[in-house]
């Protein structure tokens, strides 16, 4: 059975006074949780401080982002090493943010993610359609595409590593979420496109997480069904009892 798996992305919220005092709190509210996966993804800044409140805990840190180079006159860039150095061990992908404002692309998703997995940082990989593209009935198209270019040349050994965040950049900050059918039908299809890609069995064990105004009101929904394993969880992750409310909520479909 797969495991649900919750990460909270900080985005560029919390000094480092809050951010260490945002991971206690979940630390503490989280103490019972033995099977849910938790992830927490603080801005760089605060990545070793937070470090220092969860590193004996089950709580797992991730990065928001990571450069391809190993080093070098990258001015602003953080590499894998970095974000390794920090204690953090997964580091976000791809998400709809960086490919809207600061031109990710699918290419340069696969360099990430290849570099990540070469430095031994697991990768939440980003994917999902705008508006738009769901109004004119392409999501499977755009999300195939995103999938194909961004897991491009890995091995079903690297596969091992690499957790999907589908998440429909029209449900992100709007308050506006899919409908549980309609998260499900596209992790269905992700699903089955892993299989062609990588075989049934890697398929069967990838962590497909759902993002996009998860609150702890609609998570019990979502995570109810088949394919959904998990939340990658955005404003909801910044107060302590709805992040803690979601986790627990998984915890209790497990």
């Amino acid at each position: 059975m797969r495991k649900i798996v919750i990460a909270g992305n900080w985005k560029m919220y919390k000094t480092n006074s809050e951010a260490l005092q945002l991971a206690n709190q979940i630390k503490i509210n989280t103490t019972a949780i033995k099977k849910a996966g938790i992830i927490i993804c603080p801005p760089f800044t605060a990545l070793a401080t937070v470090n220092e409140v969860i590193k004996d805990s089950p709580i797992g840190l991730g990065a928001q982002d990571v450069y391809w180079e190993k080093e070098g006159a990258f001015t602003s860039c953080i590499s894998p090493g970095m974000v390794r150095s920090t204690g953090a061990t997964y580091v976000i992908i791809g998400h709809s943010e960086r490919r809207q404002y600061f031109g990710e692309t699918d290419e340069t998703v696969n360099k990430k993610v290849n570099a990540a997995l070469d430095n031994g940082l697991k990768p939440i990989v980003c994917v999902g359609e705008t508006l738009d593209q769901r109004e004119e009935n392409i999501t499977d198209k755009v999300v195939t595409k995103q999938i194909k270019g961004g897991l491009a040349g890995l091995t079903e050994e690297q596969m091992k590593s690499v957790i999907i965040a589908y998440e429909p950049v029209w449900a992100i900050g709007t308050g506006k979420t899919a409908t549980p059918d309609q998260a499900q039908d596209v992790h269905a299809m992700i699903r089955q496109l892993l299989a062609e890609l990588f075989g049934n069995l890697t398929a069967e064990n990838t962590v497909i997480q759902y993002g996009g105004s998860v609150k702890p009101d609609n998570a019990n929904d979502l995570l109810s069904q088949k394919d959904i394993d998990g939340a990658l969880v955005g404003g909801a992750c910044l107060k302590v009892d709805s992040f803690s409310d979601i986790i627990h909520t998984a915890e209790k479909l497990l």
